[in-house]
Order: structure tokens, then sequence, then C-alpha cells
């Protein structure tokens, strides 16, 4: 060896250890969170007004008999509802994840872009011009109101010289999102008949969600998934600053442009589907990031799954406690969200990003 040449230094067998046991140890739980959500499932299948025994529901799925009404009641009432929680969940917590790494805000959520005013002044604009009346009619308008009011909000934090950056993004959306949601109030207290039907969807829940209105928005649903997977390593080097982004070859404008279209995607859809449920796109990626570390795929992966546990046992919560009546999802995630969240961000560790 010629003298004076510089040896690369080899990693410690130390260090290789501490990666590959943290790598074991991130798998293992999202194993266990699995089959947490296994649970949950069948629990929601099982819980409601009326009980189904555990053997009655397993043999639902083994043997359907349509003469059967616990067998009915199971494969047309309760399994659509736990699917659109589980598609809902996924979707709301996901968003969460991806816009908290875009803005770099431990305290940002979906609806910081305006998704929740969007998707609920176009459900206004549809009750009070078409009449519309019907979940699955105010899907549509809920849907397209999200995706047109991010984009607004990505133009008008585009705006100017330079490229859209996370202040900009984030002072956009709650300035067009408090603008929507004012004219929304307004129009709900001049024609509040109009509007009675509309409170259920507004006050975020599953219940009476089918296949007709779940199966239409799925595929948005997954693409969504897909381009946050796709923009999970980028969003590592982001964390690090634009600059250093950019010098490690990462396409910062790119990568913004992918997760915009990734959290209009997964939360317009999701609250179309359900209506505005808080909490879940704010609290559950805090909980992966607490479990995981500032890694974004494990992150994201997380999350694809936390996010459906908390919204099945919410809405199974929801259930019980005012039998034989029923709270929406959406007011008992606020509910076993605000302690939880307040004790996660006491922890730097956990509010960090």
């Amino acid at each position: 060896m010629t003298k004076g040449a510089v040896v690369p230094a080899r990693p410690q067998r130390g260090s290789r250890r501490g990666v590959a046991r943290t790598a074991t140890r991130r798998s293992a739980g999202l194993v266990v969170l699995l089959a947490v959500l296994a649970v949950a499932v069948l629990v929601s299948v099982a819980v409601g007004s009326k009980d189904i025994p555990l053997p009655t529901v397993l043999e639902a799925f083994r043997d359907y008999d349509v003469g059967l009404n616990e067998h009915f009641i199971v494969w047309e009432m309760r399994l659509p509802r736990t699917l659109t929680g589980v598609a809902v969940g996924s979707g709301l917590a996901v968003a969460g994840a991806l816009i908290q790494a875009l803005t770099r805000n431990p305290l940002a959520d979906p609806g910081i872009l305006g998704v929740n005013a969007g998707a609920a002044f176009f459900v206004a604009l549809g009750v009070a011009v078409l009449g519309v009346a019907s979940v699955s009619g105010y899907v549509w308008f809920a849907f397209f109101g999200a995706l047109v009011v991010t984009v607004g909000v990505y133009l008008i934090g585009s705006a100017g010289r330079g490229p859209a950056d996370p202040v900009r993004l984030t002072l956009a959306g709650v300035a067009l999102g408090a603008v929507l949601s004012g004219i929304t109030l307004g129009m709900t207290l001049l024609d509040p008949e109009a509007f009675d039907q509309m409170r259920n969807w507004n006050a975020g829940s599953i219940a009476g969600r089918g296949y007709d209105v779940l199966l239409p928005v799925l595929p948005f649903l997954v693409v969504g998934v897909v381009l946050a997977m796709g923009a999970a390593s980028s969003l590592n080097a982001i964390a690090l600053g634009d600059d250093l982004a950019t010098s490690l070859g990462t396409r910062v404008v790119f990568t913004r442009t992918t997760v915009i279209i990734a959290v209009t995607l997964l939360a317009g859809g999701a609250t179309a589907i359900a209506g505005p449920i808080m909490f879940v796109g704010l609290m559950v990626p805090h909980v992966a990031r607490w479990i995981t570390g500032p890694e974004q795929r494990w992150i994201i992966a997380y999350s694809l799954v936390m996010g459906p546990i908390l919204v099945i046992v919410s809405d199974v919560l929801g259930r019980v406690v005012i039998r034989p009546g029923e709270l929406p999802v959406g007011i008992v995630t606020a509910f076993v969200g605000a302690p939880v969240l307040i004790a996660l961000i006491r922890r730097k560790k956990a509010s960090g990003l």
C-alpha cells in the first residue's frame, strides 16, 4: 500500500448490529400492530346494538348463510362499516404523517391545507344548489372540494418569488380554510333545515357507509398510499433542510408536489367518505414517530396500521357508551385523542421532527 494512502473506514460491528436490532424491533412492532388491527376488526364486526358471539362471526366468514339474521348483519352492515373505518383511518393517518414531514411542524394535520374546509364548502354547495341528500352524493362533492382547495392552497403558496415553502403553504391553508369555513357556516345559518341532512357527515361518522360509498373512493386512497411510500426517502432528506437535500440529489419541488397530491387523495378521500374526523392525522404520526424514530418510511408504515386501529376502536366505543344510541366516531376520537396527544407532546422525543 502506498505511504500516506487513506484507508476507508470499515463500519463497526456494533453499529451494524444496532441497525439490525432496530430494524428487527420495528418489524416486530408492525407485526404486533397488524395482530391488534385484526382483533379490532373482529370486535367491530361482533359488537353493536345487537352483540354477535365471536363463533357466529367466524362462522359467517367461513360459511355465509343468507337465511341467518346474524350473518346478514355481519356481511351487509358491520363489515362494510369496519372496512370503511380501515380505509378512513389509513388515509387520515398517512396524510398526517406526510403533512407533518412536509411542513416540519409536529402540530400540523391534513386540515391545515384546507382539506376539511374545502370538502365541507362543496358539500354545502351541493345541498344548497343541487339538493343533494344522500351520502353517496356527498362523497364526490366533498372529494372535489378537497382537491380544488388543496390545489388552490398550493398555487397561493407558490405565488411570488421562489417555490412554495412550508411556512407559505401553512399560512395559505389556514387563511383559505378560515374563509371557506365562514362562508359554509353562513350558508347553514341561512337555511338550517336544508343542512340538517349533512349534520351527520359534518360530525364525522362511518355509520351507514356501505360499499357504494367506499369502493368508488378506494382507488384514490390506494394511489395516495403508493405516492406516500415513494416520497418517504426524499422526505428524510428534506428534514435535513432544502439545501442539504438538494446537494444529496433530492428533487425538493418534485417531492413537495408529490406529497401535496398524496395528501389531497388520502385526506380528501377519507373526508369525503366520513366527514371531518379530527385528531387521527395529528395524533397517530406522533405515536408512530415515538416508536420508530424519525425514519419516514417506518412512520408511514406504522401510521397505515395505527390509524385504522384508532378509528375502529373509537367507533366501537361510540356504539356502546350510550346504547342503544351511538356517538359519531369523530366525537370519540376527539375525547380519546386530546389527552393522549397532550401526554405525547410533553415528550421531546415524540414531539420533535
